[in-house]
């Protein structure tokens, strides 16, 4: 089965524009987890970014406390952040490339090129019985490198495929055409997306590596259908597309639609 991991770092995002530096304020981050725990979601991902930008420290060790699913933090390999990872011990910990000015992490790990730290944080990690993900563009260098660093998963970076398909499909000067008997399929790979062939071939590779696969970024209602022909996924982290949902018909109902998409994943 396909598991769905909620970010809730959207929640603590609209929470900051008000009450930043207070202590307080709404909407709770920790509340909305609850509530996507209770509708279906099979675990939470959180983001304790260096600048504290949305997640704060409070979030995650109250998190720790009520969570029963599965705790996902997502951070920087610094010390600073590491060490918070060791004492407060979630389920996994995904790293994760940290630039200031982005809006959101826009690539993936060069793993190839921080091999010995990433692999130094991932023995103390598991030492501390937390598994180990990195995040990773679907590059066959990147990923036979974070089989060599030994982590458990990688998580493949979908915004390129996320970016493609709605440029792809969002306009409909764009849309392939179809006969007048042909139905619509949405689960059907767009016509020669070089990124959704990417995806396919590194989830493969890091499949015969022994590495657990799952995927992540700019993932939506919309494009989420293609992504049935990605093989080996085991979970999927998506934030943006529920919170934004949620909007317009709650955070429970926007989740439970997401797990409708997710249903009848192939083994």
């Amino acid at each position: 089965m396909l598991k769905l991991g909620v970010n809730i770092d959207h929640v603590a995002t609209l929470r900051e524009a008000r009450y930043r530096g207070r202590g307080h304020g709404e909407p709770d981050p920790v509340e909305a987890a609850l509530i996507c725990e209770s509708a279906g979601a099979h675990g939470i991902t959180a983001h304790l970014r260096e600048d504290r930008r949305h997640i704060q420290d409070r979030d995650v060790w109250k998190l720790r406390k009520v969570i029963k699913t599965r705790l996902n933090l997502e951070m920087a390999n610094t010390p600073e952040i590491l060490g918070i990872a060791l004492k407060l011990k979630p389920d996994i910990v995904c790293v994760v490339p940290e630039r200031r000015q982005e809006i959101t992490t826009e690539a993936g790990l060069d793993v190839v090129g921080q091999q010995a730290a990433l692999a130094d944080a991932r023995k103390r990690l598991n030492d501390a019985g937390i598994e180990v993900s990195l995040f990773i563009a679907p590059d066959p260098a990147q990923i036979e490198a974070a089989g060599r660093v030994g982590s458990q998963f990688i998580e493949l970076h979908t915004g390129s495929f996320a970016e493609g398909f709605s440029k792809r499909w969002g306009e409909a000067a764009h849309e392939p055409k179809r006969s007048a008997n042909e139905p619509a399929r949405e689960d059907a790979p767009p016509t020669g997306s070089p990124e959704l062939l990417r995806l396919i071939s590194g989830a493969t590779q890091a499949h015969a590596l022994g590495l657990r696969v799952n995927a992540g970024h700019g993932l939506s209602y919309a494009n989420l259908p293609a992504l049935r022909h990605v093989p080996h996924l085991v979970e999927l982290n998506i934030g943006h597309s529920i919170v934004s949902r949620a909007v317009t018909v709650g955070l429970e109902a926007a989740v439970k639609e997401m797990l409708r998409l997710m249903e009848n994943y192939p083994e």
